[in-house]
């Protein structure tokens, strides 16, 4: 009797055990499902296209070039662009991209975000090269008397930024970069405490220059 208690007591063990086991396995595939390029694809062709091409590769200065940009990046700009609930409003405003954003769902955000950071960039060129070399300094080294840190720090020396935590700045239209750092500095664009911070500090001039200078890295 005794010697099938214990087997009995150890078979509810061992049960109990499989039971956790199952349940870490349901956990664990619960996380981000895997992206799917395909749908990607067909959500950048019939969304994003009229205004960034549906290659990422926007025709216009007026909207930021996507392709070849970190998906991270891309998808926190996305749920940025959303009302968040028990929010008053978005992280990032922008009429037009909430009303696409809104219509996305976490995985459609996922899988369009991995298919632009796939394709290649066609890299804008600096058009105002009288004022590059300035650009050029802020970016390597910054601004000291204004304590404006050098871009390199955080999107890299050759603005490929970091993975995660830092966007892609490399061959980005300069038009658009000007805009994004005057919006910081006025309080419009409100999704980054660091760059307000140090758009605040920085002139009309020592923008565009910046700007350019991005515009033409590799």
């Amino acid at each position: 009797m005794k010697a099938t208690v214990q087997f009995g007591s150890g078979s509810v063990r061992a049960a109990a055990l499989a039971l956790v086991l199952a349940a870490s396995g349901v956990q664990a595939q619960s996380g981000p499902a895997k992206v799917d390029l395909a749908k990607g694809e067909a959500i950048s062709s019939q969304v994003c296209v009229a205004c960034h091409a549906a290659d990422g590769n926007s025709p216009t200065p007026a909207n930021p070039k996507l392709a070849g940009q970190h998906a991270d990046y891309l998808y926190k700009q996305l749920m940025d662009f959303k009302v968040k609930q028990g929010a008053k409003e978005a992280a990032r405003a922008n009429a037009i991209m909430a009303g696409f954003a809104a219509g996305l769902s976490d995985e459609d955000m996922r899988n369009v975000s991995a298919y632009l950071s796939k394709q290649a960039l066609k890299p804008a060129a600096a058009a105002n090269k009288d004022i590059v070399e300035l650009g050029q300094k802020i970016y390597r080294g910054g601004i000291a008397a204004k304590n404006v840190p050098a871009c390199a720090g955080c999107h890299s020396p050759n603005g490929a930024g970091i993975p995660s935590q830092y966007p892609r700045l490399a061959g980005q239209y300069a038009e658009y970069t000007d805009a994004q750092l005057v919006a910081f500095r006025q309080g419009l664009r409100k999704n980054s405490t660091q760059m307000t911070d140090i758009a605040a500090r920085m002139s009309d001039v020592e923008i565009k220059a910046v700007s350019e200078y991005i515009a033409g890295l590799r």
